[in-house]
């Protein structure tokens, strides 16, 4: 299942003044529902927070990098595709 990590690490750091805050959040959290229609769920893990979704070409849609571990990557190619087709 392709993932991200969701990281609010300095979140707001570059703004300057309590309106701009308030507008980055809303501007996440809209994101954040959008991405909820479209099927992605939080999965919580005892270090981090997950994004996933189950279909990697919606994952892709939207120009995430999957963090999966590279053998779990390659596991998405088609066995169709080889290297003779590169």
């Amino acid at each position: 299942m392709s993932f991200f990590t969701w990281k609010d690490d300095g979140l707001t750091s570059d703004c300057s003044s309590l309106d701009a805050m308030a507008s980055r959040f809303e501007e996440t959290a809209n994101l954040i529902k959008k991405l909820s229609q479209k099927g992605f769920k939080l999965k919580k893990t005892q270090k981090n927070q997950l994004i996933v979704h189950s279909d990697p070409k919606i994952f892709d849609q939207w120009g995430f990098i999957s963090e999966e571990l590279p053998f779990k990557q390659l596991s998405l190619i088609p066995d169709d595709e080889t290297i003779d087709n590169f």
